[in-house]
């Protein structure tokens, strides 16, 4: 969201905006239930430390909910499937009238289903929750941390990387390319200071409007804060663009549940209509260029910002190229690490194509590959 939304009740959400309020609602319905079937879960904590009043409009003028009224619905959905277990919700911001806006909208509470709503600085509250996440360690939380602009205290989430439980930032790229090569106030170098964890400001000037240079940066300081958890942990990243095709934020979702980073994938490929973000690619999705300098077949056009399936299924062709009766299960492996490519909900798809676009044969359970590039 834009600086100049901030101080309204009801913010204003472009296109982007209401995909992120999709993508989150779709994949908390399904982790929640997830989790709810897992014997040793207790229960479910979603936390929302900037979470505005809940309400918007959107480019028609049009109400639209936001990310807490969706959450707070399906997880009271959540609650009432599952009695014997707990769901605990905490609405936090800074705007008191906000806070006030959005309890006419959240559902109240039962039995096994709490909503503490709070007015302060969302960093605070999390370095209060933070200390007692270890006592509650059967209680798996999902922290949504969604500011304004590109500040991020990363003291604030040290200690949700180091506990059971799964972060999504909202890194807002776009307000550090436009403001720090111009930055002249010294509140505003320490924050993009904090935010990139540098010693001075001049050390980002050099990234200029280098999105990649910025999110490599950010992955670095989140591979520091999960520490050694003696377990995997996994970062998936997804950008939003805004209608002109200029990229606005990252959503980076970071978890030590390998069924939530593979469902986290799946879900964000499935809101932005089977690729891997919002960005338009004016029809190119499945293009071919030419590879003149190998044997001359033709290969899927790549984004990086915006990937399809034929990019996932190039990327499979060419790690098994050549190879025989290659079990589907280390296939489906090969993508279940990737940061961004997806097996869930595309399995069938991705053999399809494989055996159509690359002569590869399909046994029982095993795929073999031509010897040619992905």
């Amino acid at each position: 969201m834009a600086s100049s939304n901030n101080s309204k009740i009801i913010s204003d959400a472009h296109p982007h905006t209401i995909k992120k309020f999709e993508l989150i609602e779709t994949y908390i319905k399904s982790w929640a239930h997830k989790l709810m079937l897992t014997e040793s879960c207790t229960g479910i904590a979603f936390i929302d430390c900037m979470c505005n009043s809940g309400v918007y409009k959107d480019d028609d003028g049009n109400i639209v909910h936001g990310t807490s009224i969706r959450v707070a619905e399906a997880l009271l959905d959540v609650a009432r499937t599952y009695p014997d277990k707990q769901v605990q919700l905490y609405f936090n911001d800074y705007d008191e009238k906000k806070i006030e806006e959005l309890k006419k909208h959240i559902p109240t509470g039962e039995r096994n289903y709490h909503i503490i709503t709070t007015v302060r600085d969302g960093n605070e509250l999390l370095k209060w929750i933070g200390p007692q996440l270890n006592q509650n360690s059967h209680m798996h939380f999902f922290l949504l941390y969604d500011p304004y602009d590109a500040s991020i205290d990363w003291e604030a989430l040290l200690p949700f990387f180091r506990n059971w439980g799964e972060v999504l930032i909202n890194h807002m790229i776009s307000d550090s390319i436009r403001a720090i090569p111009q930055v002249k106030r010294e509140a505003k170098k320490k924050k993009y200071e904090g935010t990139y964890q540098v010693d001075n400001i001049s050390e980002l000037v050099p990234y200029g409007s280098d999105k990649a240079a910025y999110e490599k940066r950010v992955l670095e300081i989140i591979n520091r804060m999960k520490g050694s958890l003696g377990r995997e942990y996994y970062v998936a990243t997804f950008p939003f663009f805004n209608k002109n095709n200029a990229l606005v934020y990252d959503l980076v979702h970071c978890t030590s549940h390998a069924a939530g980073f593979k469902l986290f994938k799946s879900t964000a490929w499935k809101t932005f209509g089977n690729k891997s973000s919002s960005k338009n690619r004016h029809g190119c999705e499945g293009q071919l260029t030419i590879d003149f300098f190998s044997e001359g077949f033709s290969s899927p056009v790549i984004d990086e910002y915006c990937y399809d399936l034929y990019n996932i299924v190039s990327y499979v062709q060419e790690n098994f190229r050549g190879r025989e009766n290659i079990p589907l299960d280390d296939i489906w492996a090969l993508l279940d690490v990737h940061p961004v490519f997806p097996s869930n909900g595309y399995k069938k798809d991705i053999k399809n194509i494989l055996k159509r676009d690359y002569d590869a044969k399909e046994s029982k359970s095993s795929l073999s590959f031509a010897d040619r590039r992905g």
